[in-house]
């Protein structure tokens, strides 16, 4: 398997000088193509400071990332933000819907940034929602779904734009544990064709799932 993500000596510090705190600390991480792969760690290890950087969402203060081969680390937003958008589908605890919008509409959302005609990105959006499960549920509003319909909707949201990796930020966090399960099988589903899923949790049950964890404490990787 070829290597999708590459970091080399990652540091993120905040507050520089004598306060300085270090939410990354050096970190190298490798993740290669096709992986499913847990972050796990305390509130407060860096966790959500790796997925971020590993997200594109933020950069590291030193060191490099090489996401598919391309350096990613020095980017400026507007290329940063073009290379999320096609590299990176994002699942989020909170599910992060537009209550005014559809199911199919929030996941034709992030088609609209790619330029695509309207009657190809629907389709598109049909098809990610039926490999979830949710065919039936087209034209409801959040507020018409359950907790797990809803963190359906955003996994297909994240799998429309076809991206190598998915990074999900505790998914099952404010699912019941049916629910949970539902949404872990899907990932598993969609890792299964390659796509390659890194996921952010603080549940050892949920860890236990992936075939390999990664540990992180005060800003470092301690164990992978």
């Amino acid at each position: 398997m070829s290597v999708l993500i590459d970091l080399k000596n990652a540091s993120k510090i905040y507050n520089a000088g004598a306060n300085e705190v270090r939410a990354l600390d050096g970190v190298s991480l490798s993740v290669h193509s096709g992986e499913f792969m847990a972050v796990m760690g305390r509130s407060g290890s860096g966790k959500s400071t790796l997925m971020n950087i590993l997200g594109c969402l933020d950069s590291p203060d030193k060191g490099s990332y090489l996401l598919n081969g391309e350096d990613v680390s020095r980017m400026r937003e507007r290329r940063l933000s073009l290379v999320r958008s096609r590299q990176i589908g994002f699942i989020f605890q909170g599910f992060n819907l537009i209550p005014s919008l559809t199911a199919l509409e929030n996941v034709e959302m992030p088609l609209c940034y790619r330029w695509i005609k309207k009657n190809k990105r629907r389709q598109i959006a049909i098809e990610a929602l039926e490999r979830v499960g949710l065919i039936e549920r087209l034209t409801h509003l959040p507020s018409e779904l359950s907790g797990g319909q809803q963190q359906r909707v955003a996994v297909a949201r994240a799998i429309a734009t076809n991206p190598p990796v998915i990074l999900a930020d505790e998914p099952t966090g404010n699912l019941d544990s049916k629910s949970g399960k539902e949404v872990m099988q899907i990932l598993f589903d969609l890792n299964r064709r390659d796509l390659t899923v890194i996921l952010i949790t603080h549940d050892g049950e949920i860890s236990k799932l992936a075939e390999r964890v990664v540990y992180m404490r005060d800003g470092k990787i301690i164990d992978n």
